[in-house]
């Protein structure tokens, strides 16, 4: 079995999960971190060029720094060498990423398309969301389109490839580089296709035209080449979404008409309008002057358009008293064409044509009056008919009533209506009682049906102002707002609602809010791994900082964390753990191997002197 490539001694490469016109996207996993993560490795055309790599590297640490919900983290990149064929050794740049698990919006959009319009707003608004975030951050994205979108298992947004397009856009543009580029041509603005400065607008563009599609299905502009779309995104303004998918309302219309205008002064100037006129759109509320002014533009550009044409048309339909051309198609050389003179023996056939007309105009009008006054006679009782009393049945239950009005020889029909009174009972009835009428007339009854319900929509990650706004568009209102902790949601967002999402509930009745307190409770995570810890903590939004101890307790195992378990704390503090490490090897000291030696003295006899004789 073949060991997995590493990368920079860490990033084990695994099976590739997508291939672009400038990278490939492989499964890898952090054999540091014991995480999986995405591994994205550019071309080797574009690695050889070294103005690339320091534009790419600045990019990668510019995208680093972007910590947003709805991006794509970048968590690492470095560059790699692979040794080719003839034994070169070639540099291959790499992006480590946040591993998103789902799908990309043009894989949802290849399966059903297009979506429904408060989907394709929802999924819209937190690209907006990203972008407002980047573009605070100094980020131009450069390249928004589906492909680029993730969509995640419970629905959330994720933006990817930030920084990587303008690194690709600001690299010597061979034509190969440029492929990838004009590869997404149908989300370029027009300045991006006439390669001025791009910023912010840029992006805010790219969003209209991926909106467009998500309504409609298709791009707004669309061509056999990618030279003949940027064109179109240059010159041609776009149709009305409406106009391909019946479904869309004139506001949603108006918002990506003013998203798509040429002139980025004439544009939303940032991603907070543009998201804020989008749900505006998709909770029925007022959108902005500017949009309103451009839709109403594009109405007016559509009809000058078209006038020529109308009044050419009915020109050559107009009868003329001297000589007059016919209309030439356009292009073709009029001068072969004869002029063609007024032939007085025409007028008497023209004059009998258009007497044979108006007199079928006349009989189909006399057909319909007659039928008209049919029916009225048809349907007007005979005069000397009796007439009978209507019984009064309100309050009465909806059988007890109709079953009354059959014994007086009238015909009951019930209509439920929302009210306060209980369900079944009889609220009103046309005509009323004692009222004389022929017999076999029409009673019609309204019965309660109780109060008027409405389903309480999901306002989970609404701030309260916008919780509210959503709320009285649905005649509710605000109840009691409740602080929670533990919800993984920013300070002050709407959690959870009371009653909950997708319950009817009765109009003009309160709706209570459990909204986000910031607050976290700290778990326990003494004796748990390292890992184990860390994805416990991050779970929360807590960071997490390691210091690490000589121990005998296993290897990787929390001694010790700075804040106690059941505290708390506010979203994203940091909490110091405390992890175990083997204590390095005791080392005894060795000597060598002695021989003993012993030296027998033997001592002078007792009572003997010793003489010295010199």
């Amino acid at each position: 079995m073949t060991a997995p490539r590493l990368l920079g001694g860490r990033y084990e490469v695994g099976e590739l999960l997508g291939r672009g016109g400038m990278a490939e996207v492989h499964l890898g996993y952090d054999t540091r971190l014991s995480r999986p993560v995405a591994i994205k490795m550019l071309r080797s055309d574009l690695a050889r060029d070294s103005s690339f790599l320091a534009r790419f590297r600045r990019e990668a640490q510019s995208a680093a720094g972007l910590n947003h919900a709805s991006i794509v983290a970048v968590f690492d990149s470095g560059e790699d060498y692979a040794v080719e064929t003839g034994g070169a050794s070639v540099p291959v740049p790499f992006i480590v990423m946040e591993f998103v698990e789902g799908q990309t919006l043009r894989e949802l959009l290849n399966d059903s398309s297009p979506l429904a319009p408060a989907e394709a707003a929802r999924i819209t608004e937190g690209v907006l969301d990203a972008l407002a975030y980047s573009h605070r951050m100094g980020i131009v994205h450069r390249d928004i389109k589906p492909a680029n979108v993730m969509i995640g298992p419970q629905g959330q947004i994720k933006v990817m490839d930030f920084g990587i397009a303008r690194a690709v856009a600001d690299a010597n543009a061979t034509m190969t580089q440029t492929q990838a580029v004009i590869g997404t041509a149908q989300y370029l603005s027009p300045e991006q296709a006439q390669g001025h400065h791009v910023d912010a607008r840029s992006d805010l563009y790219s969003t209209g035209c991926l909106l467009f599609e998500l309504l409609t299905g298709r791009p707004p502009f669309q061509a056999d080449s990618p030279v003949a779309i940027a064109y179109q995104h240059v010159g041609q303004p776009p149709p009305r979404p409406s106009t391909l998918s019946p479904g869309i309302d004139h506001a949603l219309d108006a918002v990506v008409l003013h998203s798509l205008a040429k002139d980025r002064e004439a544009r939303y100037q940032d991603a907070t309008a543009f998201r804020a006129d989008l749900q505006a759109a998709r909770l029925g509320r007022p959108i902005s002057d500017a949009a309103r002014g451009t839709a109403a533009g594009s109405v007016a550009e559509q009809t000058v358009a078209l006038a020529p044409a109308s009044v050419a048309a009915a020109t050559t339909m107009l009868p003329s008293r001297g000589t007059y051309a016919a209309p030439a198609p356009v292009g073709s050389n009029t001068a072969s064409l004869p002029a063609i003179g007024h032939d007085p023996d025409d007028e008497p056939r023209k004059r009998r044509g258009l007497a044979y007309f108006l007199l079928v105009l006349a009989v189909l009008g006399a057909l319909a009056l007659i039928g008209v006054a049919g029916k009225a006679l048809l349907d007007r009782p005979p005069t000397d008919q009796p007439k009978i009393s209507v019984p009064s049945v309100v309050d009465l239950p909806v059988d007890t009533a109709t079953a009354k009005i059959r014994a007086a020889g009238l015909v009951p029909e019930a209509t439920d209506v929302p009210s306060a009174k209980e369900v079944g009972l009889v609220v009103d009835q046309s005509p009323g009682a004692d009222e004389m009428v022929a017999r076999g007339s029409k009673v019609t009854l309204s019965v309660s049906a109780g109060p008027k319900t409405v389903e309480l929509p999901d306002l989970k990650g609404f701030t309260q102002d916008e919780a509210a706004a959503a709320l009285a568009d649905l005649n509710l209102k605000v109840g009691t707002i409740k602080q929670v902790d533990d919800t993984g949601l920013d300070k002050g967002k709407v959690f959870t609602t009371t009653p909950a999402a997708g319950e009817s509930v009765p109009v003009d009745s309160a709706v209570g809010l459990n909204v986000a307190s910031g607050k976290v409770t700290v778990p326990n995570v003494v004796g748990k791994t390292r890992n184990e810890a860390a994805d416990m903590l991050g779970e929360l939004g807590l960071s997490v900082k390691t210091t690490y101890v000589d121990s005998t307790e296993p290897e990787n195992t929390v001694l010790k964390q700075s804040i106690k378990a059941k505290t708390k704390v506010d979203d994203g503090t940091t909490i110091t753990l405390t992890i175990a490490q083997p204590p390095p090897p005791t080392q005894t000291p060795t000597t060598p191997p002695t021989t003993p030696t012993t030296t027998a003295t033997t001592p002078p006899p007792t009572g003997t002197a010793t003489i010295t004789v010199p």
